[in-house]
């Protein structure tokens, strides 16, 4: 079967929007140690788990990512 792959451009907004979802993620879960007020921590409970489940989601959608080149372990430094 064909499986459809992604554009290089829809690869990167993917990889810009995963990156955002898990800053997110990291920050809300970092910043309910600091409330106090137990509506607030309920919601901010509720985003963290709503990130999670939307993160796997982006993450199944991102091994579809075809990617033509090799990329070293080490990339070549710009400057010398």
């Amino acid at each position: 079967m064909n499986t459809p792959t992604l554009a290089p451009h829809e690869s990167m907004e993917l990889h810009e929007a995963l990156n955002f979802k898990t800053l997110c993620l990291a920050k809300s879960k970092l910043m309910q140690g600091l409330v106090f007020d137990q509506e607030l921590k309920a919601l901010m409970q509720k985003d963290v788990i709503q990130s999670t489940q939307q993160i796997a989601e982006l993450q199944a959608i991102y091994a579809r990512a075809p990617f033509q080149t090799h990329v070293p372990n080490s990339p070549t430094p710009i400057t010398h």
